[in-house]
């Protein structure tokens, strides 16, 4: 007796329902051991790539998952990913840490414990700026809004200890800050010595800090409460380790980092006084 149409098509029909349920179950297994990585695009994408990708595979070789490392083309585009807990892993700001951890509850990991964030403005050496007063109403170039040191921080103080206010221009990284005052588009730029140190000599040296703001606790590497504590163990163990060797010295340098060490939600706290909502874009 041959068997129906019928009966064919219903157990073929629930090969496929198994098959599948097995392959979500695969997939599902196999996405738990990858993990996403953002970082908060300070330099463009093709040098935030050349930085991060040794170091992630550092973490593969020591972990046994892989890291998938998540792009945003602008500060923005990375802080709407943060927000929603798009990344499981993610290099930010200071202030970014607050807000991820009140949005997602990021929890921050590791960071530069000897050399502290500021944020410096920047003008064109041999210009026509020489006080901070001359910049009242004039544009001013910034990364994006809600860069901490290189736009929150010089806003504020410009404001609070100057009284003045400038037009700010967002340009997307600090590079093009840089450059955008180096080409006189702009009158000034905010920045932070650690990204204008590792800018090219031509365009280091054709800038001078006209302002540096308070000092902060720099940018940590956090990751989202979803990551299990066994993985966050190990890579904060490894991203420690760095520090260890003179090639894993090399690597922190380029973020940059000087000095990696531990770090907690604590550390950023007092972030909270400095009345940067003022001035926060949602």
């Amino acid at each position: 007796m041959k068997p129906s149409p019928l009966t064919i098509t219903t157990c073929f029909i629930a090969i496929l329902l198994t098959c599948a349920s097995g392959g979500a179950i695969s997939a599902q297994s196999l996405s738990a051991k990858t993990f996403s990585v953002g970082i908060v695009p300070q330099f463009d994408s093709r040098k935030i790539h050349k930085i991060w990708r040794p170091i992630l595979k550092e973490l593969e070789k020591s972990t046994g998952y892989k890291f998938r490392l998540q792009g945003a083309p602008t500060i923005p585009a990375f802080e709407k990913k943060l927000n929603v807990g798009y990344f499981d892993f993610a290099y930010m700001n200071p202030y970014h840490a607050l807000r991820a951890n009140n949005h997602q509850g990021y929890i921050p990991l590791v960071r530069d414990i000897e050399k502290p964030l500021q944020g410096i403005l920047v003008v064109k050496k041999g210009g026509h700026v020489n006080k901070i007063e001359e910049l009242a109403n004039q544009t001013v170039s910034f990364p994006a809004p809600n860069a901490l040191g290189a736009s929150l921080m010089i806003r504020a103080e410009l404001e609070d200890f100057f009284e003045i206010q400038v037009q700010p221009q967002y340009v997307k990284t600090h590079s093009s800050v840089y450059l955008n005052v180096v080409l006189g588009i702009t009158k000034a730029g905010g920045g932070v010595q650690k990204t204008l140190d590792q800018q090219p000599s031509e365009v280091r040296d054709a800038l001078q800090i006209l302002y540096k703001t308070r000092h902060v606790v720099p940018h940590p590497i956090s990751a989202h409460p979803r990551v299990s504590s066994e993985v966050i163990k190990q890579v904060t163990e490894t991203l420690l380790s760095l520090s260890n060797t003179t090639q894993g010295l090399k690597m922190l340098k380029k973020i940059p980092i000087k000095k990696i060490g531990p770090t907690s939600l604590k550390d950023y706290t007092s972030l909270n006084n400095l009345g940067l909502e003022r001035f926060y874009h949602e």
